[in-house]
């Protein structure tokens, strides 16, 4: 088994045993719901990693990578409900099974459990793993929130673009990786150092999400291909476009986006081609390359014995391939 299919086992199985059975069980039966549809566990696998580099103990480390993943799933829940999406992990979201106030009371509760489970730890990591807890909370809200403001800006830059997904996706994981250094008292600088190659791979991640949402194939990515264009969604290419287009590509663009076919088809692929001949397509890919660097770099410049680096850089693989 390798490395992360048995942190995966070790945290699913902790999960299973630190399933809320409270009452009323309104409220908490689709906190249960969210947390058992599935999903890779990244974020708290990256926990459990993190410790495991820094020499601490493994087990140590469960109840935090539990706050973790019970804190993401909890923002995928206030997440369905802005985006009003029927389905989530192929099934039907806590807002469509249940109805809205509970969806709200359950993600509200699963955000309070996240941060009694900290309290387990002793007071000086309790303080700081809380403090981290806060700042990243804070920028996950502002991240949406850009998010939701992006469909009504008349102007979105790559800059903003880039700072919503920082903010929105991958200052979760560096968290997720900050975590496991501070309960392993990894020093100050260790923790910032893990923290940035979080943040690189979440954005990675996100940009792997824009390119593949167009030019991947469903097996990959599990979803409609093209699903982003059909909703005019202002990903990087998008974004790329409007900064960047001749004025051709920009009147071709602007013709596409007013237009909501029944069969999307020639919408997609009139898109593609701008994104193909904007250099759009080009510009991400060199993002992520250069991204993809970044953490290599990072990874390499960081003070830990060759087989804790070597470690890393086979979750670094897994994750740039999508192999999980």
């Amino acid at each position: 088994m390798s490395k992360f299919n048995s942190y995966q086992k070790l945290f699913l199985d902790y999960l299973e045993s630190n399933l809320p059975d409270n009452s009323p069980k309104s409220l908490y039966d689709p906190t249960r719901y969210i947390l058992t549809l599935g999903g890779k566990r990244i974020r708290p696998i990256f926990t459990l990693m993190s410790v495991d580099i820094f020499n601490g103990n493994i087990k140590d480390a469960l109840p935090a990578a539990l706050a973790i993943e019970i804190f993401h799933n909890f923002s995928l829940v206030h997440d369905d409900i802005m985006d009003n999406a029927p389905l989530r992990r192929g099934k039907e979201t806590v807002h469509k099974k249940w109805n809205l106030n509970t969806a709200i009371l359950s993600g509200d509760v699963m955000l309070i459990w996240s941060y009694e489970i900290l309290q387990q730890y002793s007071s000086e990591i309790s303080v700081s793993l809380t403090k981290l807890f806060s700042q990243t909370a804070r920028k996950v809200c502002e991240g949406q929130q850009l998010d939701i403001d992006f469909p009504i800006k008349s102007k979105v830059s790559i800059e903003d673009y880039m700072k919503m997904i920082e903010y929105k996706t991958a200052v979760l994981i560096g968290c997720s990786l900050s975590v496991g250094a501070i309960i392993s008292n990894a020093s100050l600088n260790q923790i910032a150092e893990i923290n940035s190659i979080g943040i690189d791979i979440g954005l990675i991640f996100q940009l792997q999400d824009d390119y593949l949402d167009v030019f991947g194939s469903i097996s990959k990515i599990g979803k409609q291909i093209g699903g982003d264009i059909i909703e005019n969604k202002k990903t990087f290419l998008h974004v790329y476009v409007l900064e960047n287009g001749s004025e051709n590509e920009l009147k071709d663009f602007d013709y596409w986006l007013k237009l909501n076919p029944k069969d999307p088809r020639n919408k997609i692929l009139g898109i593609t081609d701008i994104y193909n001949s904007s250099g759009a397509t080009k510009a991400i890919k060199n993002k992520i390359k250069i991204l993809i660097k970044s953490v290599y770099h990072k990874i390499e410049n960081l003070k830990l014995e060759k087989s804790k680096k070597k470690l890393i850089f086979s979750f670094f693989e897994k994750i740039k391939n999508r192999d999980f």
